[in-house]
């Protein structure tokens, strides 16, 4: 299988570089794309000797021309050069690792040229979900998860975007560093206290949201454009000990789980070999040593991004798009130390309160949205 990994340098593109490395026989990287992490590209340039080699960034794309011009690895920079790897024609899967708005075109690109597509980029179904899904249906491409609980729910459900006998989705969240803390406690929290995840290991965007719980809520409109189901079929449940990643509850009452470590190498792995599944190098979960494992609502008065992401998930139309850019613009400023962590749900709250949301949204609309909810965090906040 011919792999064109985007966002190769980030946490879920290492990781998914793991996978291959433990199964040459089975995978190889035809191309890899990042930001501007020059020096992590080149080495990995040359240890994949991929076709095709992207840095966003122009000024490291020149870099990057330089450092592997004894190489026969082809180097593009921009959206052009995203687009051009999402649809390389020796690509198989596309993983898309890359975070934030800027995965939803190379995604749809990906897409229109009927690849398999590992998605790890919340923002393109969150933003832009149901133009995604309806264009999937009518390519044909083929989208699995790699978030843990997506991930889950897909294996829950037998390897299906969805069933008949559906009734609602267990979305389970570990609660975070600061689970337990009012919000005044976790106001002035810092960036390394807010990227210390008890349990996962992740880029720094992600931990922050882990710690404001918008991470859940951007979890929670996914999985409703992913498997199509309403905001009112999803539960979110806190269980500390990250064991049981998300479950499926039928018609009948029955509800299936899936249980593993928690390892972002196992879902990455099942996207890639589904549906087929591989040995890994992860610990396996011991039900004896794991403990007690503990269920409990989510405190929305203490969590309050979940809550506005849960509220911007039944409002529909252009407001999950507000809520991510918004989101992130603000996680931005938190991690650059401008803000406090307590801001961040402010500053979100006022862009869905100050901009008009658009029901039924074309793709320009959406991405005009985006741009809107920058601005107001940029200058508001």
């Amino acid at each position: 299988m011919n792999i064109s990994l985007l966002g190769s340098t980030g946490s879920i593109g290492r990781q998914t570089l793991e996978v291959v490395d433990l199964h040459p026989e089975q995978f190889r990287v035809c191309a890899i794309t990042a930001n501007a992490s020059v020096e992590l590209l080149e080495q990995q340039a040359r240890k994949y000797r991929p076709a095709l080699a992207v840095a966003y960034d122009e000024k490291a794309a020149e870099d990057l021309r330089i450092r592997l011009r004894d190489t026969d690895v082809a180097v593009e920079t921009g959206m052009e050069g995203l687009l051009h790897a999402a649809a390389l024609e020796q690509a198989d899967t596309v993983v898309t690792a890359v975070v934030g708005m800027v995965g939803l075109r190379p995604t749809l690109a990906a897409v229109d040229a009927k690849k398999r597509i590992a998605l790890a980029n919340k923002e393109t179904l969150v933003c832009a979900g149901e133009l995604v899904m309806a264009r999937a249906g009518e390519k044909g491409a083929e989208i699995i998860p790699v978030d843990s609980e997506h991930s889950a729910i897909f294996q829950a459900l037998g390897g299906r975007l969805g069933s008949p006998y559906l009734k609602r989705i267990l979305l389970t969240a570990s609660g975070g560093p600061f689970r337990g803390l009012t919000r005044a406690e976790t106001y002035r929290k810092t960036p390394a206290e807010a990227v210390a995840h008890p349990n996962w290991s992740m880029g720094a965007k992600i931990s922050v949201d882990s710690a404001t719980m918008m991470n859940k809520g951007l979890e929670f409109i996914e999985a409703m454009r992913l498997f199509g189901v309403g905001p009112e079929q999803i539960t979110v449940l806190i269980h500390p000990q990250s064991v049981v990643h998300s479950a499926v509850e039928f018609c009948d009452g029955s509800v299936v789980a899936q249980l593993a470590v928690p390892d972002m190498e196992l879902p990455i792995q099942y996207a890639l070999t589904y549906p087929e599944r591989a040995p890994s190098l992860g610990e396996p979960l011991d039900l004896f040593s794991a403990g007690a494992l503990s269920f409990s609502r989510p405190d929305l008065e203490n969590t309050p991004c979940l809550a506005l992401a849960m509220d911007a998930a039944k409002r529909g139309g252009t407001a999950p798009a507000l809520l991510s850019a918004a989101n992130e613009a603000a996680v931005a400023l938190f991690l650059s130390g401008r803000i406090p962590f307590g801001k961040i749900y402010e500053c979100v709250a006022g862009a869905l309160d100050s901009i008009k949301i658009t029901q039924r949204p074309s793709l320009e609309e959406i991405i005009e949205a985006d741009g809107r909810a920058r601005e107001f965090v940029a200058a508001r906040c």
